[in-house]
């Protein structure tokens, strides 16, 4: 294997940027916008305790599943992966496996990765990985906590992604000790909703019950305990509520069928849900959320499409999130529009953000979008930046070529993370180096006008200032 190339030979200062006007827009515009992280999976622990790394497989592999699928499909046995290997034989199996990712995102990640804010220029293989390996952590330790990753960054307000029963207490430090950036909680209650889940559902209600020092033995008990953890969200600084599902639940339901779910589902006796009983309860909280997102002007987001858990086996031995999930075939239309037609119906429907992982559908939520946009406020419906399998170079373009074309791309609110690593930042550029070379291709084959500063400003929009504007930030 060659080891004297180095990355400077494709990754560039104008990489991606396939003309001049293209470097003009990423370069003058794009580069320098700070970076409004909406939604992630960061731990606000680490981020209160200024986490220093111990060395690159910590920060860049634990939890990630990108990688780990990749490794896995080299048929690295789990030992390297999630296993008890040592943190360097993972980060060495990991290097091995990089080159032949070639074509894959984690090929452009990864090397950005390095690139910044290491500025490693050497591809990563077997032959380089262990003085990669040595320069890497000793960066880590001398210079790059997870705070100092941030301000390197630029990066200006991160949104973490938080259950009900979560104490905030990080993010109470946090307020207390600001440094650049801004860090706000984000309300994900999907474990309240999950009531197919048996002995796991009963105790997350003895658990919220805990929390809020609440006896809960009535869903009335469990709703209100939910609204004094909203409130204290609130509270908290919180402005965003987040759901991962499969679909938009908008079962018809009546509020005494679903007290007698709840009743069932919390008895000591055991009982069996009906499908039925299950989307009911699922639809009758959705709305609940939905409701008290609208009463305190909050955003709601909505992850729609993934089929998660698949491989039994591996997820008994490993866990949830730990990379055998796929993209799902659900239909999604007509429960989305029924969904936001209550809401909409009753004046309840809050600023959304919709993200979807199936691209046979990116039509779908383009067009679904412009049914709820009512002038109340500007583009308060909005279709969320490429998700999970789509948050790659291909997916992106698809994602802002149907929103350009069914909407409007100017009044978009731009990238996330959505993200468990620190390093993860380098997507924004990713994103913003995408999104100047698309605009500039249609001013070279004469599709646009060619007015730099306008299109710059419409770039500089969708990269930061849409976003502060839609998140009163």
């Amino acid at each position: 294997m060659q080891t004297t190339i180095n990355t400077s030979s494709f990754i560039t200062d104008d990489f991606l940027l396939k003309s001049e006007l293209a470097k003009e827009l990423f370069h003058n515009y794009a580069k320098a916008m700070p970076i409004i992280d909406y939604h992630c999976h960061l731990p606000p622990s680490d981020i209160a305790s200024n986490k220093v790394f111990e060395n690159m497989t910590q920060i860049w592999l634990y939890g990630d599943h990108y990688k780990w699928r990749a490794i896995r499909t080299m048929g690295v046995d789990e030992h390297f992966i999630t296993g008890s290997a040592s943190d360097k034989e993972k980060f060495m199996k990991w290097a091995e496996t990089l080159p032949f990712t070639m074509r894959s995102p984690l090929y452009h990640w990864s090397h950005m990765e390095l690139l910044k804010p290491f500025g490693i220029q050497k591809l990563l293989n077997k032959d380089s990985a262990g003085e990669i390996y040595e320069d890497c952590n000793s960066q880590l330790q001398k210079k790059y906590s997870t705070q100092n990753i941030i301000k390197y960054f630029n990066v200006e307000t991160i949104c973490t992604t938080d259950d009900p029963t979560d104490t905030l207490d990080a993010h109470q430090y946090l307020a207390a000790n600001s440094f650049n950036c801004k860090v706000y909680p984000a309300f994900r209650p999907d474990k309240a909703m999950e009531i197919e889940n048996g002995i796991a559902f009963r105790q997350y209600v003895e658990k919220i019950g805990e929390v809020t020092n609440h006896s809960i033995k009535s869903f009335d008990n469990f709703l209100y305990a939910l609204k004094c953890r909203h409130d204290y969200f609130h509270e908290m600084g919180c402005r965003l509520s987040d759901h991962g599902l499969e679909v938009l639940y908008d079962a018809d339901f009546s509020e005494k069928e679903i007290r007698q779910i709840f009743d069932k589902a919390i008895s000591p006796v055991a009982s069996t849900l009906s499908a039925g009983e299950i989307v009911k309860f699922k639809s009758a909280m959705l709305l609940h959320f939905a409701e008290w997102d609208w009463e305190k002007g909050w955003v709601q987001q909505f992850h729609l499409g993934a089929l998660r858990c698949n491989n039994d086996r591996m997820i008994g031995n490993i866990g949830i999130d730990s990379g055998f999930d796929s993209i799902g075939d659900f239909p999604q239309a007509a429960a989305m529009a029924k969904f936001f037609n209550v809401l909409d119906k009753k004046s309840k429907l809050t600023k959304t953000i919709i993200y979807n992982l199936n691209p046979a559908d990116n039509e779908v939520f383009a067009t679904m979008i412009g049914n709820f946009n009512d002038g109340s406020v500007q583009a308060k419906i909005q279709w969320g930046s490429a998700w999970w399998f789509l948050d790659q170079k291909d997916g992106m373009e698809k994602q802002l070529n149907a929103l350009s074309n069914m909407g409007l791309i100017s009044q978009f609110v731009g990238m996330l993370t959505d993200s468990r690593s620190f390093l993860s930042y380098s997507r924004h550029e990713y994103f913003r180096r995408i999104l100047c070379n698309l605009f500039a291709n249609d001013v070279v084959n004469n599709e646009l006008p060619n007015d730099p500063k306008w299109i710059g400003k419409l770039i500089q929009d969708i990269c930061y200032f849409n976003a502060k504007r839609y998140f009163n930030w």
